[in-house]
C-alpha cells in the first residue's frame, strides 16, 4: 500500500489549524519548520548579497588602481614570427620586458609576447601602484558576472546550514514522536486483546 494512501490527502498548513488531535510535538515541529525556512532564506540572500558586493568592490578597486604601461621586449623572443599580425594566446611565448613607472623607477618582468618579437618592441602590460605586473583588470560587466556567480554560490552555501539544521532537528522530533508512540502502544496495545 503506498504511503500517500496511508497518510491521506495533503492539507496545507495543518499544523497551524485548530484540531483536538493536534499534539504539542506538532506545534513545535511547525515552529521549527517556519524558523528553518526563514533562516534559510535570510542567510542565503544576505550572505549572497554581501559576497557579491565584496567581489564587485574589490574588482572595482583593481580597475581604478591598475594601469596599462608600455613595456619593451629585452632581447629577441624565442620562436619565429607568425604569418598573421596577432598570435593567439596559445601561440604566445614568454619573454623578458622592461618598463619605467611614472616615478622614474625601472622594472622588469616576464610576459607573453608574439613569437619572434625583436628587442625593443613595445608591449602593453598592466601594473599595480607598486609597479608589479598584474593581469588585465576585469571590466564592469565581467565584475558584475563574477560577483553574481560568487554571490549565488555563497548564498546557496550559507542557506544550506540552517536548512540542514532544520532537517536534522525535524528528524530528531520525528524520532521522539515515534518513540512516544511506541511507548504508548506498549502500554495500551495489550489491553485491546481483552476487549474482544
Amino acid at each position: 500500500m503506498p504511503l500517500k494512501a496511508f497518510r491521506g490527502p495533503k492539507v496545507w498548513l495543518w499544523r497551524w489549524r485548530r484540531n483536538p488531535l493536534k499534539r504539542r510535538a506538532d506545534v513545535v515541529e511547525a515552529w521549527v519548520l517556519l524558523g528553518a525556512w526563514l533562516l534559510t532564506v535570510l542567510a542565503g540572500v544576505s550572505a549572497g548579497l554581501v559576497a557579491a558586493g565584496v567581489v564587485e568592490d574589490g574588482l572595482a578597486r583593481e580597475r581604478a588602481a591598475w594601469r596599462p604601461v608600455v613595456a619593451h621586449v629585452m632581447g629577441r623572443a624565442p620562436g619565429t614570427s607568425p604569418t598573421h599580425r596577432h598570435a593567439s594566446a596559445a601561440e604566445r611565448v614568454w619573454a623578458k620586458v622592461g618598463w619605467t613607472m611614472a616615478d622614474g623607477s625601472a622594472h622588469t618582468g616576464q610576459v607573453r609576447v608574439q613569437p619572434g618579437s625583436r628587442s625593443g618592441m613595445p608591449v602593453t602590460v598592466w601594473t599595480d601602484p607598486q609597479g608589479r605586473l598584474v593581469g588585465r583588470p576585469a571590466s564592469a560587466a565581467e565584475a558584475a558576472f563574477r560577483g553574481t556567480l560568487i554571490g549565488c554560490l555563497v548564498g546557496v552555501g550559507a542557506a544550506a546550514v540552517p536548512f540542514v539544521g532544520g532537517l536534522a532537528l525535524r528528524g530528531r522530533l520525528e524520532r521522539r514522536r515515534m518513540h512516544a508512540w511506541d511507548t504508548e502502544w506498549a502500554r495500551l496495545g495489550p489491553q485491546w486483546g481483552r476487549m474482544v
